[in-house]
């Protein structure tokens, strides 16, 4: 394989992990192998500290194409609890205010997530990365200033109920670029006159890649002392 020319790796991000530690690792795991100071390296599409799952990273002249693996289709496996919110849409924060459920069955919440499949406005956390001025909303948010974000539009293919054992349900999410779900869920719980916030998620697909492909952080000194077998092979000449 030659990381300088450019290749493709999918990686499994652990719990509580940045994207960004991800690619610093990768980065630094390749540039001690082949002994070089630099070394383009990117992800195609951000996941929360409290997520895992499948995570695309591109190195050399592969940055390039990251713009269209981020436009890939991506699948969701995620944990919500009804009847309390938090300032994050998830377990970052502590929950701020509960609700009722006892009015909440699951035909309800079936009936529900089918107002969420299609072409979908929906406003991102202020708990996240898109930018206000050049400054990320979470940044903002951190120091308690109001924000307000606007609307985006994106694409949602499909919401499956996968267990509902109230007030924790689990969902699959099939979606667009762009789709934040923990802003998901928080729409969720408001259509069921409560709230909502998410308890875990696993990005399980991005594009034709599942999570049983990724590479897992505990593999990476393998997998990169199996593949940067001589340095001399990836100079490029």
């Amino acid at each position: 394989m030659n990381f300088i020319e450019g290749e493709v790796l999918y990686i499994n991000k652990p719990l509580h992990w940045t994207s960004f530690k991800v690619v610093n690792v990768v980065r630094a795991k390749i540039c001690e192998r082949l002994k070089i100071k630099k070394l383009k390296v990117g992800h195609a599409g951000t996941l929360d500290p409290l997520a895992t799952g499948v995570m695309v990273v591109c190195t050399g002249k592969k940055t390039k194409e990251i713009e269209r693996f981020q436009a890939q289709t991506k699948e969701y496996i995620a944990t919500i609890r009804l009847g309390a919110t938090t300032p994050s849409f998830d377990l970052e924060t502590a929950v701020d205010a509960t609700y009722p459920t006892h009015h909440i069955t699951e035909e309800k919440v079936n009936d529900v997530m089918k107002k969420f499949v299609g072409q979908i406005e929906q406003v991102p956390p202020v708990f996240s990365a898109c930018k206000i001025k050049g400054e990320r909303a979470y940044k903002l948010a951190r120091k308690n200033e109001d924000i307000e974000l606007k609307p985006k539009l994106l694409v949602i293919d499909n919401v499956e109920l996968l267990a509902c054992e109230l007030p924790t349900i689990t969902i699959k999410v099939v979606c667009s670029k762009g789709t934040y779900i923990r802003a998901l869920a928080r729409d969720i719980g408001r259509e069921l006159g409560s709230g909502a916030h998410l308890t875990g998620l696993v990005r399980t697909r991005v594009g034709d890649v599942t999570l049983d492909q990724c590479l897992q952080v505990s593999e990476l000194d393998r997998f990169f002392d199996e593949n940067i077998k001589n340095d001399s092979d990836f100079l490029i000449k």
